[in-house]
């Protein structure tokens, strides 16, 4: 199942709930042909791997969270992990400023674009 988040605080209560699960966040938009693509497909995913959690917000509704996690292009997933250290394979080494106390969820890919095989690929390579 995916999960809507609205805003930050229900971004860093996700992280939270999510313990050491791989976390896969997708920013899109109501008005996005390729979001609309991918949308059904993310949804499977979520049904596919359980022991994957994953999100949704929509920019338009959410654009400070989006704006903060620096969405520039439609539909972005960013994947985050609950760890210490962001893992060698990390294309991205940004933590979101937000999340200060004890361990940080760290974004540890992003991809653009509505490539449902890459998107695939890389949930199986960091789960």
């Amino acid at each position: 199942m995916v999960k809507r988040i609205k805003n930050m605080s229900e971004l860093k209560e996700l992280f939270s709930d999510a313990g050491n699960k791989l976390v896969v966040v997708e920013f899109s938009a109501k008005w996005c042909g390729p979001c609309k693509t991918i949308a059904p497909v993310f949804q499977a995913m979520s049904l596919k791997y359980q022991n994957v959690t994953f999100a949704q917000v929509d920019v338009d509704s959410s654009k400070e969270l989006a704006e903060h996690c620096d969405i520039t292009m439609l539909p972005t997933f960013q994947m985050f992990k609950y760890t210490q250290k962001v893992t060698p394979f990390s294309r991205l080494k940004r933590v979101l400023c937000c999340l200060r106390s004890g361990p940080k969820s760290k974004m540890i890919f992003e991809c653009h674009g509505a490539d449902a095989k890459q998107l695939e690929k890389k949930i199986q390579e960091l789960m």
